[in-house]
């Protein structure tokens, strides 16, 4: 259920640039305002503010417009992604950080 999720959200945020006339060819403008938004969703945490969930939101909205903008299906980037991180192994150092270890368990 979650890559139809992601790709739905991702099909209906492209339709919305198109439909209000927002940026869809500049990549690097696009980084430019996902990056504003992280400032906002951080100041929302920090001041304890009500709108952090609507700043998030504003982050995958954006996230899933660049991957479109560069051509990717991004549903089976994040499967991909969270399958591999699944896989990675970690140990905890002497002052108990979280150190990988580079191993990785295939299956």
């Amino acid at each position: 259920m979650t890559e139809e999720w992601i790709t739905s959200a991702q099909q209906r945020a492209w339709a919305n640039k198109l439909v209000k006339g927002f940026n869809t060819n500049d990549v690097a403008l696009e980084f430019g305002l996902l990056t504003a938004e992280v400032g906002e969703a951080f100041t929302a945490w920090y001041r304890h503010l009500p709108d952090l969930g609507q700043e998030l939101a504003d982050i995958v909205i954006y996230t899933l417009s660049i991957a479109h903008m560069n051509g990717l299906d991004l549903a089976t980037e994040v499967d991909h992604k969270l399958t591999r991180n699944t896989r990675r192994e970690y140990r905890r150092d002497g002052h108990g950080r979280l150190l990988r270890t580079g191993k990785e368990h295939q299956s």
